[in-house]
């Protein structure tokens, strides 16, 4: 659990500023669950230009609560939490100064998104808070008031969230848990997990990652995990401390995001994941008449190939699927022939390439169009999905036939400014499999839409 807090004060020397307003937010890494906001009486006068910066003058204190009025909320609030701030060193220093002149000593585990953002998201300009999530499209009320900086940095850490592809930030609140002796039944874990769409990442005693899975029912399918009967099961249902998880609304970020994590995280109980599941390939040779054909091998990563599939029937199955969308020859590409050419020709769907009746480089057309299209050659373009709530959309990015990463959007924030959409993107790695799930998924299943640019 973190506490995600901002502190205005009075501004003034080192170690003798007093709290002018403090807003906390308690977020379970996926939504807020509780809040404590209150102006903050410090007893001593505001620097003016201070009171210029945030609006916040002497008269609007004088009948606030002054901060022993306070002290046992913020304690009761951030118990069990990681606090997060911007610049954490001055929130959590005027913090426990205050508490300090209580004589009570404040002590938690921090965490500043300064510092995760210049690792996470390199490169910015500038890392204030404000200039940052400008630049990251995330909107923002009430600049320099403590609830509204709170709440960008909520935005903002959920962001960096996602963007934590190897769980360093994950794995600290676990460790965090496990030295305050929490020890949860497994029925206890499936409980707090939801019905939803998403990635779930299964921990052990020491925090690490152990397994990592995806699911449109992550709650489902934790449970077939802690009840199933596989060696695997039985090894994960011993060794299980917590389960963590990112919805993401969308199974093809689900799908896409599960591929990298395992290869980045290599958890002990995904090892045939750490490898390509896509054993079988569909390759492009021209014959001996100078006609493309086309065919399912085994993948062979010298060689460039059109798409993968997981078994060499889904690979056949797909290729039938091929010739008939195209109206190519089905013996020209190794599948069902008659004496008289191929059996799309005798329903007359073929154009009599298999009997040399359609020139090679007509037909070639066809086959290339297709391996244009499956290898999203010179494309640019954004896939737009569901999100991980109603007023939210999900986006996929493929520039110059390459896939970029991922990002999820508000309805009201458009994404019609590639610069920002980049801003924003959780980047990940374009691969063969990367490839071959965004190009399976999008004949498989239906997206809201696919914009070109």
């Amino acid at each position: 659990m973190y506490c995600i807090l901002d502190i205005e004060t009075t501004g003034g020397q080192f170690n003798e500023e007093g709290i002018t307003e403090i807003a906390i937010y308690k977020y379970d890494g996926h939504e807020v669950i509780d809040q404590f906001i209150s102006l903050v009486n410090p007893e001593k006068p505001i620097q003016p230009f201070v009171v210029k910066l945030t609006g916040i003058n002497n008269a609007m204190l004088r009948s606030a609560p002054k901060f022993y009025e306070i002290a046992k909320r913020i304690i009761e609030i951030t118990e069990g939490c990681i606090l997060v701030a911007h610049n954490t060193s001055f929130d959590y220093r005027i913090m426990r100064t205050e508490f300090n002149r209580l004589g009570y000593d404040f002590v938690k585990p921090t965490l500043c998104t300064v510092e995760l953002s210049q690792k996470l998201i390199p490169g910015q300009p500038s890392y204030s808070l404000g200039k940052l999530v400008r630049a990251l499209g995330i909107p923002m009320a009430d600049r320099h008031r403590a609830s509204g900086d709170a709440m960008a940095t909520v935005k903002l850490f959920k962001m960096l969230l996602d963007k934590d592809k190897e769980k360093e930030i994950i794995i600290s609140l676990i460790k965090a848990e496990i030295k305050s002796g929490l020890t949860p039944k497994l029925l206890d874990i499936v409980e707090s997990l939801p019905s939803k769409t998403g990635i779930y990442y299964i921990h052990n005693e020491k925090g690490n990652l152990i397994y990592i899975g995806k699911s449109k029912n992550i709650k489902k399918r934790i449970n077939q995990h802690f009840t199933g009967k596989t060696n695997k099961c039985k090894k994960i249902q011993v060794e299980v401390f917590a389960v963590t998880y990112e919805e993401t609304g969308s199974e093809l970020i689900a799908l896409l995001k599960e591929s990298e994590e395992i290869k980045i995280n290599k958890p002990i109980y995904n090892r045939a994941q750490r490898k390509s599941i896509f054993q079988y390939a569909l390759y492009d040779s021209v014959d001996a008449n100078g006609y493309l054909s086309l065919q399912i091998q085994k993948a062979d990563g010298r060689k460039k190939e059109i798409t993968a599939y997981t078994t060499l029937q889904e690979g056949k199955n797909a290729l039938f699927r091929i010739t008939e969308k195209y109206n190519l020859c089905q013996k020209i590409n190794g599948l069902f022939e008659t004496q008289n050419g191929c059996f799309q020709h005798k329903i007359k769907e073929c154009q009599g390439a298999c009997l040399g009746i359609e020139a090679p480089e007509t037909y070639n057309e066809r086959v290339e169009e297709f391996i244009n299209e499956m290898l999203f050659e010179n494309n640019n373009m954004i896939i737009i999905d569901r999100g991980r709530k109603i007023e939210e959309r999900s986006a996929v990015l493929i520039e110059n036939g390459i896939y970029k990463g991922y990002c999820f959007y508000d309805l009201n924030y458009q994404i019609n400014n590639i610069e920002i959409l980049k801003n924003i993107l959780i980047p990940m790695q374009n691969n063969r499999d990367t490839r071959t799930i965004i190009q399976s998924y999008l004949r498989k299943n239906r997206v809201l839409k696919v914009l070109n640019f």
